[in-house]
């Protein structure tokens, strides 16, 4: 049945309210790893089925149909509410490609004036200082042509004290030692293909930061002085005038919400490495999954039948 492959399409929305339990309760590198596993496999389901669904609208074609040797017509269904289905399905199909193909030049924009910023900055151990008075700090990624960096302005070390300034380089190295950015642009590219999956690029951008503080804090020894370094860090971006236009694959110490992170590092280091929403996030997957392959396997069937390999039902 054709429902088959219209169910992967709302089992999405299921998704945000379970990210965000798992983000707050689970281990930050654990929920990283489980929130950006999900949202892909849920995001590559998607596209599959609008692909599936496809099929019905281009096999009226008759170049596709001449080519797919069809000498019966696909019955997927009642025809009206099919080609209709499949319409809808090209269109989602031709949007979401586009805003990938979008956001993908965006953001490969900015990376390239960032990197172009601070090319010819003395490099001190990947660590590079911006002669800027506006506050900020991130990881920059690296490209084919070098390892990444972690660039620091002017302005944020006058902010920070000297220990607060070790808190927050230790955050931005845990960044590029995790090659965050590649989460970041999974969950980004995720979140175009499906309206609910946008949302949680949030919750994995929060999973992000919360490791990298764990990982500082492990680092300096000191749980208070990362939380500290994190809400100043923060209050300077927020004073600052203006932004210094970073991309959104280049993680800093500011991002996210910062009160959460704060709280969190306040309070005992997270342990707990399973809760029911990741169990339920599991199911979600699986659900979607099978359903994703019942309706591919009806759909063959369909077009063997329609190349009449099988007798029509």
């Amino acid at each position: 049945m054709i429902t088959l492959l219209l169910v992967p399409l709302l089992l999405p929305w299921a998704l945000p309210p379970l990210a965000r339990r798992t983000a707050e309760k689970v281990r930050p590198e654990i929920a990283l790893w489980t929130i950006t596993g999900a949202t892909s496999a849920l995001a590559i389901g998607v596209v599959a089925c609008l692909g599936a669904l496809l099929l019905p609208l281009a096999l009226t074609l008759a170049p596709l149909r001449a080519l797919a040797d069809l000498v019966h017509p696909l019955a997927a269904g009642p025809r009206l509410p099919v080609l209709g289905v499949s319409a809808l399905a090209a269109g989602s199909l031709a949007l979401a490609g586009y805003r990938v193909v979008r956001k993908a030049v965006t953001e490969a924009a900015r990376l390239r004036a960032v990197r172009a910023r601070v090319a010819r900055l003395p490099d001190a151990g990947g660590l590079c200082v911006l002669d800027d008075p506006r506050p900020d700090a991130y990881a920059l990624p690296g490209g084919l042509r070098g390892p990444g960096r972690i660039v620091v302005t002017s302005g944020m070390l006058r902010a920070l004290g000297p220990a607060e300034r070790e808190a927050l380089l230790a955050h931005e190295r845990a960044h590029l030692a995790a090659r965050h950015h590649l989460f970041l642009s999974v969950a980004h590219l995720a979140g175009l293909s499906h309206p609910s999956l946008r949302g949680v690029a949030a919750q994995v951008s929060f999973a992000v930061e919360r490791s990298a503080d764990e990982a500082a804090a492990l680092r300096c020894g000191d749980r208070a002085l990362t939380a500290r370094a994190v809400g100043r860090a923060a209050l300077a971006v927020g004073r600052a005038p203006g932004a210094t236009g970073t991309s959104a694959l280049a993680p800093g110490a500011a991002t996210g919400p910062v009160p959460a992170r704060v709280r969190a590092l306040l309070a005992p280091a997270p342990v707990r490495r399973l809760v029911p929403a990741l169990l339920v996030m599991a199911l979600v997957c699986a659900a979607a999954g099978s359903s994703s392959l019942g309706g591919a396997a009806w759909l063959h069937r369909g077009v063997e039948t329609a190349q009449g390999e099988h007798p029509p039902e």
